[in-house]
């Protein structure tokens, strides 16, 4: 079996289910849906970034950069300004 043929397979177990979903519910999504994923997103972040906060060396910087970052996503409601701003704390405290 090649490398190929397996990447084809696991894209085609991965991403079958989901058309399948999209084909029976026909091409609607309901209203439910749409406001569960809206937060998808931002609960990706939090899941990548928590856990490396305790990590080491500069932890001050770390968790003031993700608390710029979290007010900044909390009030604008914007995931790239979050990143852009707690990016930004970070480098501005690193270099300190």
């Amino acid at each position: 079996m090649t490398s190929t043929f397996t990447i084809l397979l696991m894209a085609l177990v991965t991403y079958l289910p989901r058309l399948a979903g999209f084909m029976l519910a026909g091409s609607r999504v309901p209203p439910f849906w749409l406001r569960f994923l809206r937060f998808v997103p931002i609960s990706v972040f939090a899941v990548l970034i928590v856990p490396a906060l305790p990590g080491a060396g500069g932890l001050g910087a770390r968790a003031a950069a993700a608390a710029v970052a979290g007010l900044l996503m909390w009030r604008r409601r914007s995931l790239a300004l979050g990143l852009l701003g707690g990016l930004a704390t970070f480098y501005l405290l690193r270099m300190l």
